[in-house]
Parts: structure tokens; sequence; C-alpha cells
């Protein structure tokens, strides 16, 4: 491993942060000498980002905590396009109002790891339509276009890929590259940014802006991407069997959060711990070195320490108190994720295969409800369901007026009458 002198490449470097430096030697000796400001773009597609994201965040995080400058920048301009990068098809076009409402909504997981302020290192939230949406087209092709080399841009991996499958690439998404290379220009002459961080896909993107830069006028640029990363079984990061693992709390609370790090396999700990949490490299070796049974203990670690960087230390040891009462315990705990259903809908009766797949989306669909039941998979109030015609109706209520449906041993959901 390369031995950089300025703090923040170090710590990425032990960490497992870095894929690709456009000049190490130079980045580090610049990190090493002064307060570097430093930016990563986010696409606000979605009212949120989810867990596949948090590596970046991190990035920013450290950055911040190593005495540099960090800018989060929404891409509330070059999200009117659409990145092509690695993409089977043109992404679906957004207007201006789903743009600027998705920014506010992602807006509000950053100030969980960075602090925004006017102080020297205080990090900022910017949005690129400051200055693309005002951009005269002619001029614009004509003071920026003219640096650019088509037949290199169809040498980028994510524009052959395309190309290579033989589908669309539209000239709109084809346009994007520049527009990313130009925010790059353009934060380094109004905020002095020097550095731009990315995942490895954005490696081509990254470099056309170091390259723009230069043709303008720029200070020397740099880039920095980390790995992209899946699973050790090979599933993508900030996916689930139930969908997106949501950063936001409105769209996936801190209990289901908690719990999809503690199901991390047992391979990826290690890593894990290095990525997202803060835990010194010293303790993280201390648990790497537990095995056996231990390494459950090590993932509840992992899942409590990820999620009160996210949603505050008390949530976090509340999910992981929910989570002790139900496994351990058999108990019913009311920060479970929980279903209101309309009294009168016990009293006729709820089939169990509705409850399980249209109710509650515990499983995909009736179908899959069936062949778990078949498998003893789906248990209701913790008694194993045997009959796949079973109705659920208001005596199934505990005394907490809740009915609890279990899908294997860490999926649990409440029906709560209404």
């Amino acid at each position: 491993m390369t031995q950089f002198r300025s703090e923040f490449l170090h710590t990425l470097a032990e960490r497992g942060f870095i894929h690709q430096v456009s000049d190490e030697t130079g980045l580090d000796a610049l990190l090493a000498k002064e307060s570097v400001t430093a930016y990563i773009g986010f696409d606000p597609t979605a009212p949120s980002l989810h867990a596949g994201g948090l590596i970046q965040i991190m990035l920013l995080h450290w950055l911040q905590k190593t005495g540099h400058k960090p800018i989060s920048l929404m891409g509330g301009g070059t999200g009117m396009v659409g990145d092509p990068s690695f993409k089977d098809e043109a992404r679906q076009l957004m207007t201006v109002e789903t743009i600027e409402a998705n920014i506010a909504s992602i807006k509000r997981v950053f100030s969980s790891y960075l602090t925004y302020g006017d102080g020297p290192t205080d990090a900022l939230m910017i949005n690129n339509a400051e200055w693309l949406r005002s951009l005269n087209y002619l001029e614009f092709l004509r003071d920026v276009g003219r640096h650019f080399s088509v037949n290199r841009m169809l040498s980028f991996d994510s524009v052959k890929m395309r190309l290579e499958r033989e589908q669309s690439l539209s000239f709109l998404e084809f346009n994007y590259m520049i527009l990313q290379a130009y925010d790059f220009v353009e934060l380094s002459k109004r905020y002095g940014v020097r550095l731009q961080m990315g995942g490895s896909d954005q490696w081509g993107n990254i470099v056309n802006g170091i390259d723009l830069g230069h043709r303008m006028g720029t200070e020397q640029l740099y880039a920095l991407t980390s790995p992209l990363l899946t699973t050790a079984s090979g599933a993508k990061m900030g996916k689930s069997v139930n969908g997106a693992v949501w950063l936001n709390a409105d769209l996936l609370g801190p209990y289901e959060f908690w719990q999809y790090w503690r199901n991390t396999e047992d391979a990826d700990v290690p890593r894990f711990l290095k990525l997202y949490t803060t835990l010194p490299m010293a303790e993280i070796a201390r648990l790497e070195a537990l095995g056996g049974a231990e390494i459950n203990e090590v993932k509840k670690i992992l899942a409590t320490e990820v999620t009160a960087m996210l949603h505050g230390r008390a949530a976090a040891d509340q999910a992981a108190e929910t989570a002790r009462k139900t496994f351990e315990e058999g108990g019913v705990s009311a920060d479970l994720p929980t279903v209101e259903v309309p009294a009168g809908e016990l009293e006729s009766g709820i089939g169990v295969l509705a409850a399980f797949a249209e109710k509650t989306g515990l499983v995909a669909s009736n179908g899959e409800a069936r062949r778990q039941i078949k498998s003893g998979g789906l248990k209701v109030n913790d008694a194993t369901v045997t009959d796949e015609k079973a109705v659920l109706t208001a005596r199934d209520l505990s005394s907490e007026g809740v009915i609890k449906l279990s899908f294997g041993k860490k999926k649990h959901v409440l029906l709560r009458a209404v």
C-alpha cells in the first residue's frame, strides 16, 4: 500500500476507499500542505439516496474530519439530462419541480455526516442549476464544446457498452459528460475546488473535467475514485430483497436500516466496518479477529454504528434493543415495522396469504406465500403457519392490539387494528 503523507489519503488507503487517483504524488503533496476543497456530485433521481451511495458520503466525511472542505453538489441542472454511465437505457426525464423536491428531501441526510456553515472547513451544499440552467447554448458550444473530441468520448467504457449492445445513446445523454466536466471547472473558479471524487464508474467523466480545466486555465485539478462495491455474494450494495435501502427515515425506518447491516454476510463485516463506520482501526482489527458465534455480535456492532451515524445514537440503540427483544426473547416490540388495517377488515377476516403479500409486503406474492408456508417459513404470533387458507381475525390480536407476522427469523411486521 502506498505510504501517504497526508492524513486524508492515509485514512482512505487503510480503510479501503481508494480505487484510482489521477496523480497520487501531486494530490498527496497538496493535501499535506494546505486545506483542499473537494466535491462529489449527487444526482437527484429519487427523494432519497440509498445505502449504495453511502461510501461517497463517507468520503466527504473523512475529508472534513482531516481538515479539508467538502462540497456536496446537487445535480439540479445535470439531473434534467441524466447520467448515461453504465445504464442500459435512457433515464426517464424529470420535471424541474420533481428535481427540486428530490433535492430538498435528499439534503436532510447530509447533516448527519457533515458540518455545514461558513467556516474554512465547513461543508457547502451547492446546486449546479446555478450555472447550468442559465447557459447560452451557442456561447457554451464555442467556449466549452470545442475542447471535446467525439472520438475520445466514444472510447469511454460507459458509452462503448451502450453502443456495443446496439442500445440507443441520445445526444441529450451524450452531453452529460460535457456538463459534468464543466461543473468541475465552474467549481474550481467559484470555490477553489481542486479535487473531484466519485465511484469508479465516474472516472472518465472526472478526468474529462481535469482535461477541460487544463484547457480553460484552471489550477491543476485531481481525481479520486472509490471502488464500486458488491457484497461477497455479488449483490449490489444498497439493494435488499424488499427493494432499495433508503437513507431517508421516512422511506426506511431506523430499525429496518439496522437490520440491513445486521444481515451483512460474514465475509463483508471487516470491510464494512472500515468503510461505513468511524471506529478506530485498532478496534476494527480486534473485532476482525473474532470468529465463530462472535461474528454475530460484531454484526450488531456494525449495524449499530452505521445506524448511529445516520439516525443518531438513540435511534440506533433502540433498533438494537428492538431486535434483541424480538429475536432473543421472542417478544413483540412496538418499534417493529407496523402496518395499520381497519378493524372492520379483521372482523370479516384477512386471508393469511393476503396478510403476508398485499398488506405487509413480507413476501412478493401470494404464490411466494404459499411456497413459504409449505416450507414452514411463515409465522403468525410466533406460531408456524400450516394452512394457506387460514384467516386472521380480531381473535389473533395480542394484548397490545397487534398481530405479529414473521418471515424467517429476521423479518417481522406488526398488523395493528385501527
